[in-house]
């Protein structure tokens, strides 16, 4: 009996030079790490990819070289590649690669580690994108016009989101139980299972209570067990609750009855919106860095620099000596 099955999942067919180690190597990170579910799928699917591009090789995913790795991610970086991967996503691949390797030495299936010598790809510090308050507002002003439980409820997911900062995986998955007796606040179980308590606005609690009477029109008669404990439950969705996927559709959506470019929204964008008009109004940098669930506060920090951008833009405007032409220096 394979591992996937003792543990109740079906099996999925791997690439032909894909190891049959991945699974076990996906439960430990599960298991002992905490990796998120979206982490275990990102890294599932990384070991296929490298896993197919060995096979079309000849080389078998668990004996593959440090030239081959190397191989593959030059092959992913190449200047004729139609659509390469952003830097995030080489970096993400790489982790992959060296802690599955590192897994098969510890377990003693390999003597060594080829990703050992794995140089990491240089990124470039690029500034999130984000929207001003007044975009902010109109999104919520044209959701609250839809009116209606659909209408309701999107007001309640873009001022918890807006309040908060949360991930959307935190945000769509949040149960009943973590609103805090008061109602002013949110305890939400984020990466590695850390648990984080998050204040609430009150234009954000005021939404809740407008939208939670409302609620029972997304839960199907004959599905209560699998979508009553979720604060936002989906008629449609497999997964009980509102899907990442469906709210960012969603938000494209409103981005365009608010006459705002839907290329430039999405939820990780009202989370940097979050932080960053936070900081804008006084907030200091650890208590974002705690309402956001950042393990590191350099991860926090990024915001700080769209803070300055955005000063720098507007002294650069407005600033009289800023538009003041330098005189010819004389000869």
């Amino acid at each position: 009996m394979t591992q996937s099955k003792r543990r109740g999942r079906p099996c999925k067919p791997r690439p032909l030079a894909a190891s049959p180690h991945i699974d076990a190597f996906l439960d430990m990170l599960t298991a002992e790490r905490g990796a998120a579910a979206n982490t275990r799928m990102a890294y599932e699917r990384d070991l296929a990819d490298l896993g197919r591009w060995l096979a079309q090789r000849g080389t078998p995913l668990d004996r593959a070289g440090t030239e081959d790795l190397r191989g593959y991610l030059a092959f992913q970086t190449r200047d004729d590649a139609p659509e390469p991967p952003a830097p995030r996503t080489i970096a993400r691949r790489l982790s992959a690669m060296r802690q599955f390797y590192r897994f098969l030495v510890s377990e003693g299936l390999r003597a060594d580690d080829p990703a050992s010598a794995l140089d990491s790809p240089k990124q470039g510090r690029s500034l999130p994108k984000i929207l001003t308050e007044a975009e902010v507002n109109a999104m919520i002003a044209t959701a609250e016009a839809r009116g209606g439980p659909e209408g309701l409820r999107l007001v309640a997911l873009l001022e918890v989101l807006y309040a908060t900062g949360l991930r959307v995986s935190e945000l769509v998955g949040l149960p009943m139980t973590a609103i805090l007796r008061d109602g002013r606040g949110l305890v939400v179980r984020g990466k590695g299972g850390k648990e984080r308590m998050v204040p609430l606005s009150d234009p954000a609690v005021a939404a809740l209570a407008d939208y939670l009477p409302l609620r029972g029109h997304f839960v199907v008669p004959g599905r209560e067990a699998a979508q009553t404990p979720f604060l936002f439950p989906s008629r449609s969705s497999t997964d009980g609750h509102l899907t990442r996927q469906r709210f960012a559709q969603l938000l494209k959506e409103l981005a365009v009855e608010s006459t705002i470019d839907p290329e430039k929204v999405s939820p990780h964008v009202l989370r940097h919106a979050f932080a960053t008009h936070l900081l804008d109004h006084g907030a200091d940098l650890r208590s974002v860095q705690k309402m956001l669930g950042h393990a590191d506060i350099a991860t926090t920090q990024i915001y700080t620099h769209v803070v300055t951008e955005r000063l720098r833009a507007v002294m650069r405007e407005h600033h009289p000596l800023a538009r003041r032409k330098i005189a010819e220096p004389l000869e």
